[in-house]
């Protein structure tokens, strides 16, 4: 899978991919990523690539000439010129529809994804009317610029690849996962995590020294249970999703056991933000 970034600081891109997941996903040929500089682009001798906006307004716009040689550059072609089969042309901005767990998996099915990284007040519409398949933000607070967005998209999406992580399963069984309410266990017939079922929140997860500052870890994990060890856990799932993503619950395929915990959770007394 490849990914290109079209934006006015490649050298923040320095960093952020050199490490971990993405760094082995390169150097196992899973992933590749281009970065292009959008001054590249211009034609001036100050290599612009912002003005101000029509209409008037504080700050400054994204060039449309830059932009949109940048992408016809990687041989992507207007909306409705030629085949995006396989790839997709993404605008980061403030103004886009969230990104979630969901949009990461369907991304990681492509073999191409294009990010455009905005800055200062954004960039000319008219790039994204001709150019963008989806227009993505990853929070409701506003950037400097798209570069950071794309650092965060690129990672998001890159460890769905497969192949990229070392065990295929942490994709799957971790928060916001999909899939159906069957609790798996693993060889040693531990209970998997059951995030699976339905994009919940993870349970809270201890490992050595069993006691740490005072702080004991939870001594149904201890004991050997692991009837009890689920149960404990899709509890701790749910009282975490209450307090924290209520509305992760809406529209989720929660169990009649599922149901009852969370009455019950309610009764004791438990608010959300609790």
């Amino acid at each position: 899978m490849r990914f290109e970034i079209l934006t006015i600081f490649p050298e923040f891109f320095r960093g952020p991919f050199e490490h971990g997941v993405v760094s082995r996903g390169q150097k196992a040929g899973l992933i590749e990523i281009g970065v292009r500089d959008l001054r590249e682009f211009t034609h001036d001798r100050h290599r612009t690539v912002d003005d101000r906006p029509f209409g008037g307004g504080e700050g400054m716009v994204l060039k449309a000439e830059p932009l949109a040689e940048a992408i016809e550059s990687l041989g992507v072609q207007p909306i409705g010129s030629g085949d995006r089969a396989g790839e997709t042309v993404v605008l980061l901005s403030a103004q886009g529809r969230p990104f979630t767990q969901a949009v990461a998996r369907e991304l990681a099915g492509l073999e191409r994804v294009v990010l455009i990284c905005g800055r200062y007040e954004g960039v000319d519409e008219r790039v994204n009317e001709l150019f963008c398949d989806r227009e993505i933000s990853i929070g409701d607070y506003v950037l400097s610029g798209g570069e950071l967005a794309a650092a965060v998209v690129l990672d998001a999406v890159a460890r769905l690849v497969p192949g990229v992580l070392g065990n295929e399963a942490s994709s799957e069984f971790e928060s916001f996962g999909v899939g159906d309410a069957t609790i798996t266990t693993d060889v040693e017939g531990v209970p998997r995590s059951q995030h699976g079922a339905g994009g919940l929140l993870d349970y809270p997860h201890y490992t050595r020294p069993a006691e740490f500052r005072g702080m004991a870890v939870p001594e149904v994990l201890l004991g050997g249970d692991h009837s009890a060890v689920r149960r404990w856990r899709r509890e701790q799932q749910l009282r975490k999703t209450l307090r924290n993503r209520p509305d992760l619950l809406e529209g989720t395929g929660l169990s009649k056991e599922d149901l009852k915990i969370l009455e019950r959770l309610k009764t004791q007394g438990m608010r959300i933000g609790d």
